[in-house]
């Protein structure tokens, strides 16, 4: 009896090192290889671009024997509870060209909310020839309750973009963060 004992024991140790082995290696995998493996993932399939920064290149001359048309989408998180749509939902420009429009927001609750918008780029092959110079998406976005806003964009879409594309679609989903600050819409400014 006293020798099976001793064997569970071993076994015991023995699956508790390889547990925490295990334990350690995933999280070296989800701090060390996840992050780099998601922005390529990002990077090819446009989801969450990379468009969500400011574009500080140089304005180039304005295309006018191209047209493109861009269109404009917007969606809420499933628990966001604001209007949220594009005052435009699709506009026609010249690569090179600085286009400027507005999306509409509204806060339908009776809390101060601050909310934060993820853009997408469908084709994904278009994502990095489309520049934002201006983007309500580079900032949280505080409202008060009730309160509305037009939020603005610029963007200009690269003269590079390959002739075979000649429809953009934008999109934008929208979520709550306002519990990532104490002080609410009070802490953004």
């Amino acid at each position: 009896m006293a020798d099976n004992t001793g064997r569970n024991e071993r076994k015991v140790g023995k699956t508790v090192v390889k547990s925490a082995v295990g334990a350690v290696l995933m999280f070296a995998f989800a701090v060390f290889v996840m992050p780099p493996l998601y922005d390529m993932f990002c990077e090819i399939t446009g989801i969450g671009d990379k468009t969500a920064s400011k574009y500080e290149g140089a304005v180039s001359a304005i295309d006018e024997s191209r047209t493109i048309k861009v269109q404009f989408i917007a969606t809420n998180e499933a628990t966001m509870s604001w209007d949220f749509e594009p005052n435009i939902f699709e506009v026609e420009v010249h690569p090179g060209e600085a286009t400027r429009i507005t999306y509409f927001a509204k806060n339908r609750t009776r809390r101060d909310m601050v909310a934060q918008a993820i853009p997408n780029i469908v084709p994904t092959s278009a994502v990095k020839y489309f520049h934002k110079t201006e983007c309500f998406c580079f900032d949280q976005q505080p409202l008060q309750a009730g309160a509305e806003a037009n939020m603005p964009l610029v963007f200009i879409v690269d003269r590079d973009l390959p002739k075979a594309i000649t429809t953009i679609t934008l999109s934008y989903s929208i979520f709550d963060v306002t519990d990532m600050f104490s002080d609410g819409v009070a802490g953004i400014n």
